[in-house]
């Protein structure tokens, strides 16, 4: 099992980013995708249309998002932390994922560059 940890540069402030992190529509504008995510502690959540689901843990309105990312049968727990800080361009993007199993893992961080960040940048640029 192995942990990831990197930093994304956005063109939005932290507020509107949260929002297209957390809002079912701007999820679906960015992925292109079906999306189920509610900020409701507890909540189940799916994202690309099912190639991402898991349970959301916590969040900290414009600040912060704690998700629970499921790996089929694993004990151990996969927990996403995504932690929004003000940044002269916009918002610096704290990303945190624990126990991704090894043979995951470089796909893992290939989706949360180029991807998940990569499309949330993108669509920021595009506005």
């Amino acid at each position: 099992m192995r942990d990831f940890k990197s930093y994304y540069i956005i063109g939005a402030p932290p507020e509107e980013v949260y929002c297209a992190l957390t809002h079912e529509g701007t999820i679906q504008l960015w992925t292109g995708d079906k999306v189920k995510m509610s900020t409701e502690p507890g909540s189940e959540f799916s994202l690309w249309d099912g190639s991402i689901v898991g349970r959301n843990l916590a969040f900290e309105e414009g600040r912060s998002i704690e998700q629970e990312w499921y790996f089929g049968d694993r004990e151990e727990k996969s927990i996403v932390k995504i932690i929004l800080h003000p940044h002269k361009s916009g918002t610096s993007a704290e990303v945190r994922q624990s126990n991704i199993p090894d043979d995951d893992y470089e796909d893992m961080v290939d989706g949360w560059n180029t991807h998940y960040f990569g499309s949330v940048m993108d669509f920021y640029l595009g506005e």
